[in-house]
């Protein structure tokens, strides 16, 4: 543990989403994050004055990364195609490194505390969903991608592959293999629209 406020603020922010993975959302209290860390309530309340503010900081941080990955990858030289593989892995290794993302993302009361993550990676999945689009409209341009079928729906069969390995995820709770299956599962996915057979 650190004394330096920043880096107390991310444990914080690091035990809270440990624990919204372990438990669900809801399993995120600050009696929970100071058992975890060995702190006292009044020392998590230094930090985040309620908990409404510590999801407000779980959502920027959290959209802060998902936004950074599409920055990078807008920023990338090089074909569509690559940018689409670079795109869709930055996604799984950020839910590798975060597992509660899904598990926040599907919680379902709408009163909650944490609704107001979910309600912003929505709106950032969106986001996601229509540069994924862009880059396979931008593949088939480059003749790197089938064009017998819609780039939305490419882009809808591509997300198909990320939400599987979700789902499994939220099933096994094991967050270890989601990059290298997902790298595999993609690389399948892209032969299979990249094969010109369109008759």
């Amino acid at each position: 543990m650190t004394d330096h406020p920043q880096g107390r603020k991310a444990e914080i922010l690091d035990t809270a989403l440990a624990l919204a993975f372990e438990g669900g959302p809801n399993r995120v209290t600050t009696v929970a994050i100071a058992e975890r860390l060995g702190l006292t309530q009044p020392a998590i309340y230094r930090h985040f004055r309620s908990k409404a503010d510590l999801w407000a900081a779980i959502t920027d941080r959290l959209g802060a990364e998902v936004g950074a990955n599409m920055a990078r990858v807008e920023a990338m030289p090089g074909p569509a195609l690559e940018r689409l593989r670079a795109l869709v892995l930055g996604h799984l290794a950020l839910i590798q490194r975060t597992p509660a993302l899904p598990e926040i993302m599907l919680a379902r009361d709408p009163g909650s505390a944490d609704a107001v993550v979910r309600v912003a990676m929505q709106a950032r999945m969106a986001a996601f969903q229509k540069m994924l689009t862009g880059l396979c409209d931008a593949a088939q341009a480059e003749g790197a991608m089938r064009r017998n079928i819609s780039a939305r729906d490419l882009a809808a069969l591509i997300m198909g592959v990320l939400q599987s390995l979700v789902l499994r995820l939220l099933l096994s709770r094991n967050p270890d293999l989601i990059v290298e299956d997902g790298e595999r599962l993609l690389d399948l996915q892209i032969a299979a629209f990249a094969r010109e057979s369109e008759s």
